[in-house]
């Protein structure tokens, strides 16, 4: 059993959404790094698509209506419950020392700061940070050292009372005291912390962080000062807005909106919400994308209809036939056909009206900061054994899953090499080498010194273990008992509930095909050991939320929901069926990629136990092409003999009771990327370690694999205060990650935006921070004439 949990006290705010196990791995590539490449970047850099304009060109006053996914459930960016709503609304209403470039670098924000520098390395570090002499609250008072000594103290770790899911850094800090004059502020710690710059953002006022009552609750809903070009003006619950205005105080550039509102508005409503000219800006995925600029290309001539959406797809054979039966002397028939032809002469209007008010809008692209990966649970069962995980990574043609996400939205298609940086940040290095690139047969060798072979399929040996440790078989009448209560459920639906049904935990009859691994074969059960429902993850709710919005960017269109809960990846392969069969004159069906030999006769097993991996996903709107990459990775492990079973959860269970509980085999989600993976990225490989009750915490490392060695590289890099000295033991660390095959990097997700066409200086920021000062409507051409757009 598996824990989630914090031993350390260390991490910073749990993250939105590996490696080696006990024994050594020896890996030449690893003893070293070659300083005449570590810094070259291969991969493509996306830019920002924002749309920039200089201030001159952005027209005075107006307000802009931003799509956020729900309200808030607090501003206290500190807290566990924060989300990216948190996150973009304290970005406009407080400061941030040190926001980060549009390639993912944090640079010093001169509207607070006007140096920030290591003044002393020993015996203690100690940074000097000296603020703008104009930097104020709202409320008149200076920004100043009490304000960062009130943040050190709320989220040092030191005093209970404070609800802080958010503290690395903190604690290493010794002291914090005025400097020269009231404009510095000079901080010593005990411990050399290289991740410095990512303190103290967002800093929030000392009325907010100087005591457990306002920290826990004052700054739910409202804030007692700000520091930004807006100023908070209300939130409202009921219309599920927060509004936020022009604040006169600011003293850099003002800001050019009026106001801006966040809106509450769910991806789903959000192309209705566009259209009705309730939203300017959204977040949205490909099906909307491509709504948008199909209204773009259609010209509305002629009375057309559109050329898509409802109706578009009748041929000229089916409208005849519709029109003759409305027309005919059946007059029931006449009549049901007639009402099924005006409700979608109904429907098409719709969506042609739709389609006409979307053309006011327009679609920002980008690369989001963060990155798609397939998780390999390591705990138990056959991904227990490191030759495993390997052999599922050696099969993967990642290429193929990158083009099928990123080149219809035509964006560069190229895989991820690292899972500590993306391309363009300092700290990027392909470190893919260290795994190998994608090979059947090096795959189907993996798994043969692992003990899985096509004849283990069939054949039971009497107590005979190969491969991982972890595995352990079972007495005879266990097996059979299993078997007989499994025989004696019903399937049940196709549907899965968000828990593994009984069906899924039999043992399966031998025409069954269908096991799922490590069900009837955990740790501690032989033993007679309790399971035990375990707590999810501190934040799990906004990082299950996170995860699930990550699969509205990936588009598609529809639900795949008539679709069975679980498919097997034998009936995923080209043709059809085994026996199917097609009228003469039927087309062959086209042949299938290439294949190692003797790759599809049958599964591999071991002791008559066939290798099959239980892949959860979710099964809700908006995943259909998240489902369709598990789809491809299935299809490339049947044909290295690993079988699938597809699991389909509901949204609310996916992350809660599966990812972050360890109720899996393979899963997609994502990780934010960070310009402080030393810092960020430690929770998500800390190599998992025994607590007192004889559970496993994992922190946020929920493939459950790690090693002494990658977590000695990550300590070495947070304290190691030469820049590249840091990166290149983070290059060193990445390339142990990988050669663990714990996760697996696919993709950088896609970032769309939907823009008024008229906005400037918004869109898709990748990594960027937002200038919220700067938004705004573009002058138009004509000299003089006003620009601004009321709402």
């Amino acid at each position: 059993m598996s824990h989630v949990g914090v031993p350390r006290g260390t991490s910073r705010k749990r993250r939105s959404l590996a490696l080696l196990t006990t024994g050594v791995l020896t890996l030449p590539v690893l003893a070293g790094c070659d300083s005449a490449h570590d810094d070259a970047v291969a991969a493509t850099v996306v830019p920002q698509d924002v749309a920039p304009a200089a201030r001159a060109q952005v027209a005075d006053g107006g307000t802009v209506n931003w799509a956020i996914e729900a309200m808030p459930a607090t501003l206290n960016a500190f807290q566990a419950d924060s989300d990216s709503a948190t996150t973009r609304i304290t970005g406009a209403l407080l400061p941030t020392l040190f926001p980060l470039d549009a390639k993912g670098r944090p640079q010093l924000n001169p509207d607070y700061l006007e140096s920030a520098k290591v003044v002393e390395r020993e015996p203690r570090q100690v940074v000097l940070y000296r603020l703008n002499q104009q930097a104020v609250w709202s409320d008149g008072r200076e920004i100043g050292a009490p304000d960062f000594v009130a943040q050190w103290r709320a989220l040092s770790g030191k005093d209970s009372a404070f609800w802080t899911a958010r503290n690395a850094g903190y604690e290493r800090i010794e002291k914090i005291e005025r400097g020269a004059d009231d404009l510095e502020v000079r901080v010593t710690f005990a411990k050399p912390y290289a991740d410095w710059r990512s303190l103290f953002s967002p800093l929030y006022p000392k009325q907010v962080t100087g005591s457990p009552d306002a920290f826990n609750d004052g700054a739910r809903s409202t804030l007692k000062a700000t520091a930004g070009p807006f100023r908070l003006r209300g939130v409202d619950k009921e219309t599920g807005s927060v509004t936020l205005a022009r604040d006169p105080r600011w003293w850099g550039s003002p800001a050019k909106l009026d106001s801006l509102v966040f809106k509450a508005v769910g991806p789903q409503d959000r192309t209705r919400a566009l259209a009705e000219g309730k939203i300017d800006v959204a977040d949205i995925d490909a099906a909307a994308a491509r709504r948008i600029t199909q209204a773009a290309r259609d010209t509305g001539g002629d009375g057309a209809p559109p050329a898509h959406g409802p109706g578009s797809g009748v041929s000229p054979a089916q409208a005849l036939r519709s029109w003759a039966l409305a027309h005919g002397s059946d007059e029931e028939a006449a009549q049901e056909a007639q009402e099924a032809r005006d409700e979608k002469a109904r429907a098409a209007d719709a969506y042609a009206a739709e389609q006409s008010d979307l053309r006011g809008y327009v679609v920002r692209k980008s690369l989001e900061p963060a990155y798609t990966q397939l998780a390999l649970n390591g705990e138990r069962g056959p991904l227990a054994d490191d030759r495993v995980r390997r052999a599922v990574a050696r099969a993967l043609d990642r290429q193929e899953l990158v083009d099928a996400v990123l080149r219809p939205l035509g964006l560069p298609a190229e895989p991820l090499g690292s899972h500590l940086a993306l391309a363009g940040q300092p700290a990027y290095k392909d470190g893919s080498d260290a795994l190998g690139s994608q090979d059947t047969e090096e795959a189907q060798a993996l798994l043969a010194d692992a003990g899985w072979t096509r004849e283990g399929a069939t054949k039971r040996t009497d107590g005979t273990k190969a491969g991982s440790e972890g595995e352990k078989r079972k007495g005879a009448a266990e097996k059979k008992e299993a078997g007989e209560a499994g025989r004696a459920e019903d399937s049940g639906s196709a549907e899965d509930d968000g828990k593994t049904d009984d069906a899924a935990r039999r043992e399966p009859a031998a025409d069954d095909g269908l096991y799922i691994v490590g069900d009837d074969d955990k740790a501690g059960e032989a033993e007679g050991a309790a399971t035990r429902v375990i707590a999810p993850a501190l934040g799990a709710a906004a990082q299950s939320a996170a995860l699930l919005r990550q699969a509205g960017h990936l588009g598609g269109t529809g639900t795949s929901e008539d679709a069975p809960a679980r498919i097997t990846a034998q009936d995923r392969q080209p043709g059809g069926p085994a026996g199917a069969y097609a009228p003469a004159g039927t087309a062959a069906p086209a042949q299938p990629r290439a294949q190692a030999p003797d790759s599809a006769r049958g599964p591999l097993g071991k002791d008559g136990k066939p290798l099959t991996l239980r892949f959860v996903l979710p099964s809700g709107p908006g995943s259909e092409s998240l489902r369709g990459v598990g789809e491809k990775i299935a299809a490339m492990l049947d044909t290295i003999g690993i079988r699938t079973v597809i699991t389909k959860v509901s949204d609310d269970s996916y992350f809660r009771d599966h990812v972050a509980s360890g109720d899996y085999d393979l899963a997609l989600y994502s990780w934010p990327a960070t310009a402080y993976p030393a810092t960020d990225d430690r929770p998500i490989f800390a190599k998992p370690v025994p607590a007192t009750d004889g559970s496993l915490l994992v922190e946020q490392n929920y493939t459950r694999v790690g090693s002494d060695h990658i977590d000695q590289l990550f300590d070495q890099a947070v304290s190691e205060l030469d820049e590249k000295a840091a990166r290149d033991l983070m290059k060193k660390a990445d390339a142990r990650i990988w050669a663990a095959a714990g996760s697996i990097p696919l993709y950088q997700r896609p970032q769309l935006v939907a823009t008024d066409k008229k906005l400037v200086n918004v869109g898709a920021f990748g990594f960027g921070a937002p200038h919220y000062q700067d938004i705004g409507f573009k002058k138009p051409k004509s000299a003089g004439a006003p620009a601004t757009r009321k709402k």
